[in-house]
């Protein structure tokens, strides 16, 4: 798989570069995703595109029979994230632009770099099973794949492999939250705001009171939830008018889905609550939900096993000169905070070997835990339905957080593209280990089958809701 990769490792390069550019946002992906369908229909796959009612998602397929393997690839960038490649200052491309601050570029390339390289593998020695690539748009703030779920689109699969660009290398062993994403939006009655303001009635102020009131409830809600929210309309730049219409996006996280709904139906007894004292009228709208991410630990070990093969890059000098200016600019809590993800995910058994600077030197051990990464995927959804496994591979000066313009302007970089190629050597060879061994995934379908508890899965978007752009 090694050279397999290596041999196209410049086109691979350039693909990752050009969504780097293109930079576009969740179910807004026509470029990104026209570029890697593309290129695998030209690399002899069988392309459907626009599936699941969702025209940037599409599916590559090559082979036959089982085992029938899934890749997932990722390609959408986030919002007010635009920054000039391979600076250590902050310096946009274009001011409020987009971004990819979470590496969703090389996401989504190195799977496709491992379909290609398994093809090639499977024609040439005549290995029977089924390859499948997802083009899943939409996971930052969409969930793309919960959508594909919905629409049954991983039915016929045995196990999903994917991975995620970090700023050290090990098996993504932690749970995550389950969330839902929610549109409340208020109407009123405009009004003057110094002749007549007892004749309006504020939009406005039933936002602020709902906050108000969220506030006071994160309190009395578990301490693993997290409820965030963002005033997307505030009614107009005219402080001398009531505002008619304001609205607000509430995104709810807790540990498990039925957690989840409880707290948001607390939230909307708050929203009613601020409607009734405004005397305003209030308007729900669901935007998107995922669930937790269950961790296949079978599967996971043998991730593991070729994330030890072909360990971490190496860097030439001026890598590691342009990676120590990074460095400089990553906080002292941010370094810590990636230390503490690294002990939750494996035990403690790595902690005490980190490594001073901007790169770690070896891969975290795997380790089962039972402990939660506070962030969420669409990832999750997908494990809720098939045997799903994951890792961070090194691709960033460490400790760099994600969704941050120092990780953009490490994306374009060799140190991002050496990252990249590792993952794509690392899922390739995993799932060649699978297509020979089937005993791998009998092993991975029983702990599946124990994990789930016989809990039926319920996809938390409801029939009706669509996938929508950002506003």
């Amino acid at each position: 798989m090694d050279r397999l990769i290596e041999n196209k490792r410049e086109q691979y390069i350039e693909i990752s570069n050009k969504i780097w550019d293109y930079a576009e946002t969740r179910f807004e992906e026509y470029n990104s995703a026209n570029l890697l369908a593309s290129l695998l229909e030209e690399e002899g796959f069988s392309v459907e595109r626009g599936v699941g009612g969702i025209k940037t998602a599409f599916i590559a397929n090559f082979g036959s029979g089982k085992p029938v393997i899934s890749l997932l690839g990722e390609f959408d960038a986030l919002s007010g994230l635009s920054q000039k490649s391979g600076l250590s200052t902050y310096e946009p491309v274009v001011e409020n632009g987009n971004g990819h601050g979470c590496g969703h570029n090389l996401l989504g390339t190195a799977p496709l770099a491992a379909a290609v390289a398994l093809k090639e593998y499977m024609e040439k020695h005549d290995v029977q099973g089924t390859i499948k690539y997802y083009g899943c748009p939409g996971e930052e703030g969409g969930s793309g794949k919960t959508y594909m779920v919905r629409e049954g689109l991983f039915d016929d699969i045995d196990c999903a492999l994917t991975w995620h660009p970090g700023s050290f290398s090990g098996i993504f062993s932690l749970s995550t939250l389950a969330n839902y994403q929610v549109y409340f939006k208020f109407k009123g009655k405009a009004s003057h705001a110094a002749n007549s303001p007892h004749l309006g009635r504020s939009a406005l102020d039933a936002v602020e009171l709902m906050n108000v009131g969220v506030n006071y409830l994160r309190e009395h809600i578990i301490p693993e939830a997290r409820i965030h929210y963002s005033i997307t309309n505030t009614g107009g730049f005219s402080p001398n008018v009531v505002q008619a219409e304001a609205e607000v996006l509430y995104l709810i996280r807790a540990p498990k889905m039925p957690e989840v709904r409880s707290i948001y139906e607390r939230v909307v007894n708050i929203a009613k609550g601020a409607a009734l004292m405004t005397e305003t009228q209030m308007e729900i709208r669901f935007d998107k939900a995922c669930s937790n991410y269950i961790p296949n630990h079978e599967l996971g070990t043998v991730l593991h096993e070729h994330l030890e093969k072909f360990g971490v890059p190496v860097y030439e000098e001026e890598e590691k000169k342009f990676a120590t200016e990074i460095y400089r600019q990553i906080t002292k809590e941010d370094i810590e905070n990636t230390k503490n993800e690294i002990e939750k995910s494996s035990g403690g058994a790595f902690f005490y070997k980190f490594q001073e600077g901007p790169f770690q030197t070896k891969v975290v051990p795997h380790q089962k835990t039972n402990e939660v990464l506070f962030g969420s995927s669409d990832v999750g959804d997908v494990s809720w339905v098939v045997p799903t496994a994951q890792f961070w591979g090194e691709s960033f000066v460490f400790g760099t957080p994600l969704h941050s313009w120092q990780l953009v302007s490490q994306g374009a970089t060799p140190i991002a593209h050496k990252g990249m190629l590792q993952a794509g050597k690392t899922l390739a060879g995993t799932a060649l280990k699978i297509l020979y061994d089937p005993e791998i995934l009998e092993r991975a379908k029983k702990e599946f089958a124990e994990k789930r508890k016989g809990i039926a899965y319920e996809c938390p978007i409801p029939e009706g809701v669509t996938p929508s752009p950002l506003k």
